[in-house]
């Protein structure tokens, strides 16, 4: 027994949670897609087949792939800078309202029932899914980025979003993706 869980469990768990990444990986890479918009929905279902309670399965979900997001995004964030590839006052502008976003996505988890995420992870996957089949690298604000307080808000909704949904911010950004 480990915490009260019988090692059966845990060996069970992780034996599920492999087969889960594997099944995200593979998903991710052929659609091109981010995995935290394939391993929710995977670690729903696991987390139900473990036995999970519905009251809290969602948020620990959600909460599983925002913990793989922190590591993934610092080094995407490090590979993107030594590449030149990284506009430092969207950083600037973006960072602390995306962070605040977070701790917002948070709070509601805390409070929120799980339909909350049910319907936040619906939408915004509906909204990337018609963004990648219908609009490609057409679907773009304009060719400059806005001014500071819609550059602020946006970094906010990403933020937001972003944990609501367990994905990172890169599927939620308007502008075409390579």
């Amino acid at each position: 027994m480990i915490f009260g869980v019988p090692l059966n469990e845990i060996a069970w768990l992780a034996f599920a949670i492999v087969i889960a990444g594997m099944i995200t990986g593979l998903l991710a890479g052929l659609f091109g897609i981010g995995g935290g918009a394939v391993i929710v929905p995977v670690l729903y279902e696991v987390f139900g087949v473990l036995g999970v309670p519905e009251e809290v399965r969602m948020q620990l979900c959600v909460g599983t792939s925002i913990a793989i997001i922190v590591p993934t995004t610092v080094r995407s964030y490090l590979a993107h800078r030594a590449k030149g590839m990284v506009i430092p006052r969207v950083i600037r502008l973006w960072a602390l309202p995306a962070v605040l976003g977070v701790a917002c996505g948070s709070i509601i988890a805390a409070f929120a029932p799980a339909a909350v995420f049910k319907i936040a992870f619906v939408v915004i996957a509906g909204f990337i899914a018609t963004k990648f089949l219908f609009a490609g690298d057409r679907w773009n604000l304009g060719a400059e980025l806005p001014g500071p307080v819609p550059m602020t808000l946006y970094g906010f909704g990403i933020g937001l979003a972003g944990s609501l949904m367990g994905v990172s911010g890169d599927r939620l950004m308007l502008r075409g993706y390579p």
